[in-house]
């Protein structure tokens, strides 16, 4: 579809899909309303600081107002975790998380996977590390689901004032290995995730100086050189936005072994195959 010159399907006419989102955002909001409208969708967008929330109003009576208009589906992010979920138990309408909290973002991780399987391969036995903040993350743990299941070895790497509560028993329920040492992984991996440093969600000193943390966890050109000269064919993503000179360097966002790019990119196509298969098909009790 994006090599086309008219890029229009009439998969979803006459359906309607609502945009809801509370938290600011750049490349989810609007490869999910690129991709209603490449499949003929009506599409609606709603941001938090426009909406009757504003004004003091709940979030039930909030998406109980869009829903009873008749739109087919709710894309929502929210600031607080579980929200999509409650939503869902709320309206008849089918209901996509875009990102809730510090808990899961789905589709980031569905196109996660396809950008690296693109340039990998099978990810059956592939080493992934994700590096960086994952305390505030929701990307790691939808990643973790979704790497797991396609059989890749996953390593988190982050300081320990950064790593989540509890992650030591997931780990060892789920099967994957825990770091602090950044340059201790770096040499054995096949893709290098960086997470960006939420500082809009720390209340708290988490590291002493944003320096530091580059020392010690940024993928830095030095470290760029040592992840090629072990593995060329390694690959670098970064679900964005980026904290260029803090998680990333520019050398390495840039470099070509990066997917940042290609992973936009395939947020389209994996947003319109959702709503293809949540608006196109049959009304399944699961959708």
């Amino acid at each position: 579809m994006q090599q086309r010159e008219v890029k229009k399907l009439p998969t979803l006419r006459g359906r309607t899909v609502v945009n809801l989102f509370f938290e600011d955002s750049t490349r989810t909001r609007s490869s999910f309303e690129i991709a209603g409208k490449w499949l003929s969708a009506d599409v609606i967008n709603i941001s938090g600081k426009g909406s009757s929330t504003s004004k003091g109003e709940s979030l039930r009576d909030t998406v109980l107002t869009v829903a009873a208009m008749g739109v087919d589906a709710l894309v929502i992010r929210h600031h607080a975790s579980g929200a999509a979920q409650q939503v869902s138990q709320w309206v008849d309408a089918h209901v996509v998380n875009a990102g809730d909290g510090t808990h899961e973002h789905p589709t980031q991780a569905l196109l996660d996977a396809y950008t690296m399987e693109r340039r990998l391969g099978d990810l059956e036995g592939r080493h992934v590390a994700i590096v960086g903040d994952l305390t505030h993350s929701r990307v790691v743990r939808s990643n973790l689901i979704t790497l797991r299941t396609l059989g890749a070895r996953v390593t988190l790497v982050a300081p320990p004032t950064l790593m989540p509560s509890g992650i030591g028993a997931w780990a060892a329920a789920e099967g994957f290995a825990l770091s602090n040492d950044f340059d201790a992984v770096l040499p054995t991996a096949d893709a290098v995730m960086m997470l960006r440093v939420q500082r809009e969600r720390m209340s708290g000193g988490f590291f002493p100086t944003p320096r530091e943390y580059t020392v010690g966890y940024g993928l830095t050109r030095p470290r760029l050189d040592v992840l090629m000269a072990a593995n060329p064919d390694a690959v670098i993503c970064h679900p964005g936005p980026m904290n260029r000179g803090l998680e990333i360097s520019p050398d390495a966002a840039d470099a070509a072994s990066s997917l940042v790019l290609d992973q936009v990119s395939a947020g389209v196509a994996v947003r319109m195959s959702v709503l293809y298969h949540l608006l196109a098909g049959g009304e399944g009790e699961d959708s």
